[in-house]
Order: structure tokens, then C-alpha cells, then sequence
């Protein structure tokens, strides 16, 4: 707690926002005076916390955190100390981890499982490298649900009527907003990268640098509230929704991944002589074998598929290849020393945490199993079959028959997480939607 007490003299801190991320990525959490977070009394939450929906409901089966409904500790992980930049007053934020009152790991804690899938390659004596890039879509206030979401207005007083990708001047309408977003990710030291216009209306994308796969996903975790946060002070939303307007393309979190040995500092997917080695195919294989059984990671909600259509600028399918966006496994263009894959089906409403564990947890099969990966594909991608699943239950079948991944996720995880989901669905088959009232009403 030496470095936490230090940051708090040296800030002036007050308060403390003590957070762990949920299923959702939600933070949780309570606010707590210095004076308490100082005095070494431990914070406490419902293990049930974990497992509330994003709704606010929780599946039936109580054993999936106990059925007394226990506590688990909160832990601070010095190393994620960070000021909150829009407090009023001196506010620091702490990431914690979740343990169990005799020390061991809740292990259905997004944070857990990730943890769990490095354990297994620095068994290996591999240091993965992740680099994500988030899209999302800055929206005009909405405070209706019923109703469809609208660009927002920039400072030429006009909402955009068509796709800008790649302008800048489109970018430059909301330079006060992005100014503001960089300011906080300095003070918050998120490494942020390049800003881009992405092809929808007022969709964004910022790139991370790449980096430790956990300091990532709290990097990322961190900069969603950070966004959201800056686009209401600008009377705006920011939303990381996958699918958040009809006719416009879904958001992604594409994640670049690459593998270093320990020993050597190498990029094991780069031969000495240059090319790609097995372990190079034999991840993507396991990216390929995988990803349909995690799917319910990857596009956690029913809105998620509404992204993964054809041309809608998002995979469909398991294939791969060189420099080639129509494929769900893209090999940009690089050097041998930074030879990496870019994994396209996650959608950024997806949760870090989980969504980086369950890319390097399909690598890790692949390589352990010597699975061997199709030819790349070197013509369009959006011309083959789906093969992804069409929708979340299938996803949770396809997951819930899948032992590699339970084994290598946890089990314990898996059944929860599949009973949060499976509640979630069943929550949002008793709406009726608009589309059924204006179609079926007097049709049919």
C-alpha cells in the first residue's frame, strides 16, 4: 500500500472510487473518504456482484456464487492508482482484485480470468502483446429509447448527413470534446495513439499502443468511462454500443496480438530466417477452431450480431489473410520483428478483460494442440458462408459444449457467465419491439 499512500499525499486526494470491473465491464464499486481507505479496512462486495446482468437482474441458480449470498474482498492494485480528471474535488480511482476470504481468487472476476490465461503462457515462457483499437459513435442526446439515435451537432452547428471516413475536418468538429478526452487519458496515463474518423456518421476510433495485455484491458476499461464521461460534459453521448444505428456500420475492438519469447525477447511467430513459424499458424488455427464457441465473449448481446453482416465493413467468417479486412483474422503489413495478428470479430461492446483472455485463450489451444490453419485467403471475405454464429443463443450453445475453453477459461466462469447471458436473452425475448407493432399489428 507504500506507492497508494504515497499518490494520495502527494494529490491531495479526498475521496477514493474503489472499482472492480463486472461480467459488462461496468465498474463497481464504492466511493470511500481518505480517512477510511487509509485506515486498512478491507472493502467488501456481494459475490453477486459478478453475475448481475446488465439489466440489474441475476440468474436463479444461487450456487453459482453461493447460495448464502457471501461477501468477497476487494483488493487495491497499487499499480492502477489513478486521479480522476472530471472530479470536483482531488478524486483518485483503484482497480481492485476480488478474492475470498481465505485469500484465493473469486474466479469468475473478469480480471481472474484473464490473469489465468497469462499464468498459462508465462508457463510457456510467452509474453503476449495485445494492441486494441476501440471504435465508437458519438451520438445527440437521447433520452427516449424508443426513439432512433442522430449524429450530434459539431461547431459548424450541422449534424453530419453522410460517411466521412478517414476526414479530418469531420473529426475537427468536436475538437473541444477530443481535446478534452486526450487531456484526461494523460492525467489517467492511458496511452492513447492515433484518432481517426471511422466510416460510420460521427464514428470514431482511438488506437492504445501495444503493450501488457492486463494493463490493457484496464487501459481500456478506464477509457470507456473516460469517454462517455467527456461527451456528456459537451452535452453529447459517446456510446459503445456495437450496433447503435440502423444503416450505419457496427463499432469493433480489433485486437493486434503477438507473442515474445521470455528468454530471448523474440517474436516467436518470426522464424531466425524471417518467416512465419508454426506457432504463427497454429494460432490462428486456434482462432479459428475457437471463436464460434466464444462468441458470447466477443459479441456478448443481441444488438452484437446485429453488427456481424455482410459489407457491413465486420467478418463473418473464420477465414484469414495478408493485409485483407474482409476476413475475421487480418495480417497487416510489418516486418518480420513485428509480425502480428489482428483479430476483427470482437465488438467494443465486449468486455476487455474477457474479450483479450478469450483471443489469447484460442491462440494458446492452437499452439499447445498443433492445430494447422487454412490457406490464407487472398479474395474477398464477405463472398464466403457465414460462419460465426447468427445470433447470441446459438453462441451460448456452441460455448456451453466447448470443454477446451472451459478448461482454459474456468469452468466456474464459463457456468456463470453462461447463466448471466441465458438471463440477459430471456430479458430481452419478452420485449415486443417497435418492428412487430408497425409489421404484425394489422398484418397478419
Amino acid at each position: 500500500m507504500h506507492d497508494i499512500d504515497e499518490f494520495l499525499k502527494k494529490h491531495h486526494i479526498t475521496e477514493i472510487e474503489a472499482i472492480i470491473p463486472d461480467m459488462a465491464g461496468i465498474a463497481r464499486g464504492k466511493i470511500i473518504p481518505r480517512s477510511k481507505f487509509e485506515s486498512g479496512e478491507s472493502m467488501r462486495l456481494p459475490q453477486a456482484v459478478m453475475i448481475q446482468t446488465v439489466t440489474g437482474d441475476y440468474p436463479e441458480d444461487g450456487s453459482l456464487t453461493g447460495v448464502t449470498d457471501p461477501d468477497m474482498i476487494c483488493v487495491p492494485d497499487a499499480s492502477t492508482i489513478r486521479m480522476i480528471p472530471w472530479a470536483v474535488d482531488p478524486t483518485a480511482q483503484v482497480i481492485h482484485d476480488c478474492v475470498h476470504f481465505d485469500g484465493t481468487s473469486v474466479e469468475i472476476s473478469p480480471r481472474f480470468v484473464l490473469r489465468r490465461v497469462l499464468d498459462l503462457y508465462k508457463a510457456k515462457g510467452w509474453k503476449p502483446v495485445i494492441a486494441p483499437e476501440l471504435e465508437f459513435y458519438l451520438v445527440d442526446m437521447n433520452r427516449d429509447p424508443d426513439l432512433p439515435l442522430q449524429p450530434p451537432i459539431g461547431r459548424t452547428g450541422r449534424a453530419e448527413t453522410g460517411r466521412q471516413a478517414y476526414s479530418i475536418e469531420a473529426v475537427n468538429e468536436f475538437d473541444p470534446l477530443f481535446e478534452d478526452i486526450y487531456e484526461y487519458c494523460d492525467v489517467q496515463e492511458l496511452e492513447v495513439d492515433t484518432l481517426i474518423h471511422e466510416v460510420g456518421a460521427a464514428q470514431m476510433e482511438i488506437n492504445f499502443m501495444h503493450g501488457d495485455p492486463l494493463k490493457l484491458a484496464d487501459s481500456v476499461f478506464l477509457f470507456k468511462r473516460t469517454v462517455r464521461e467527456a461527451a456528456l460534459r459537451h452535452k453529447m453521448y459517446a456510446t459503445f454500443m456495437a450496433k447503435p444505428m440502423e444503416g450505419e456500420p457496427g463499432s469493433a475492438m480489433h485486437m493486434h496480438q503477438s507473442l515474445i519469447d521470455e528468454e530471448t525477447g523474440r517474436n516467436i511467430f518470426t522464424g531466425t530466417d524471417g518467416k512465419p513459424t508454426s506457432f504463427f499458424t497454429s494460432h490462428i488455427a486456434g482462432l479459428q477452431k475457437y471463436t464460434p464457441a466464444l462468441m458470447p465473449i466477443f459479441a456478448p448481446y443481441i444488438n452484437s450480431y446485429r453488427r456481424l453482416s455482410r459489407f457491413m465493413a465486420a467478418p463473418i467468417n473464420v477465414a484469414w489473410g495478408y493485409d485483407n479486412r474482409t476476413v475475421g483474422f487480418r495480417i497487416p503489413h510489418s516486418g518480420p520483428a513485428a509480425r502480428r495478428i489482428e483479430n476483427r470479430i470482437p465488438g467494443v461492446d465486449c468486455n476487455p478483460y474477457l474479450a483479450i483472455a478469450a483471443t489469447l485463450a484460442a491462440g494458446y489451444l492452437g499452439m499447445t494442440q498443433k492445430l494447422d490453419a487454412t490457406e490464407p485467403l487472398l479474395s474477398d471475405g464477405y463472398e464466403l458462408p457465414y460462419q460465426l454464429p447468427r445470433n447470441l443463443e446459438e453462441g451460448l450453445t456452441l460455448m456451453s459444449a466447448c470443454e477446451p475453453i472451459a478448461e482454459v477459461l474456468g469452468e466456474k466462469f464459463v457456468k456463470a457467465y453462461l447463466a448471466l447471458k441465458e438471463t440477459e436473452y430471456e430479458a430481452f425475448f419478452r420485449v415486443i419491439s417497435s418492428w412487430e407493432r408497425r409489421h404484425l399489428l394489422l398484418h397478419v
